[in-house]
């Protein structure tokens, strides 16, 4: 997963991965039989640890939009920490693959797709509890966050520090 997030897909050689994981090119293919199922792999494990701990924290305890400010200052931290500023690789996987990758597309919507829900579930619970107003559209809401958290997974790779990606979050927590 390590070295499909550090360098993609495509720029990814078996080479590359025999090397990472310590064994001979005959025994990659016979354990995972191509390039990309390892690859489909990578992407699975990274939505179960990755994708999975911002969805957590969303549906934590506390006011709706402190943990939303909570899970989009997370994944600020987690980019500008990363030293090799990889990014999101589901962000990086749709970028490079989606106009040829059906696959990896479809794992990828299927992580968006998760997220946004966790997002509009959020919204929802917000209205409930009078901290975002009622007449707001949580689908629609759901989705400008998830477009939100996208857009700055990408701003990270290339910030020179946290202040822009901090007033992205303030400023997208107080539109609520």
């Amino acid at each position: 997963m390590q070295v499909f997030w550090r360098q993609g897909y495509a720029a990814t050689t078996p080479q590359d991965l025999v090397d990472a994981l310590g064994i001979g090119k005959g025994s990659l293919y016979h354990a995972f039989g191509s390039k990309h199922a390892l690859f489909e792999l990578a992407l699975r494990r990274y939505r179960d640890g990755q994708a999975e701990a911002v969805i957590e924290l969303l549906g934590g305890d506390g006011p709706v939009k402190e943990r939303l400010r909570a899970a989009l200052l997370m994944l600020v931290e987690m980019d500008l920490g990363d030293p090799d500023r990889r990014g999101c690789m589901a962000v990086n996987t749709a970028a490079e693959l989606a106009a040829a990758d059906e696959v990896a597309s479809e794992l990828v919507r299927r992580m968006f797709d998760r997220t946004e829900e966790a997002l509009r579930a959020l919204v929802e619970e917000g209205r409930r509890s009078g901290e975002i107003p009622a007449e707001r559209n949580a689908r629609a809401v759901g989705s400008m966050l998830l477009s939100t958290a996208v857009g700055l997974r990408l701003l990270a790779r290339v910030a020179e520090g946290p202040e822009r990606l901090a007033l992205v979050v303030e400023a997208t927590v107080d539109s609520l």
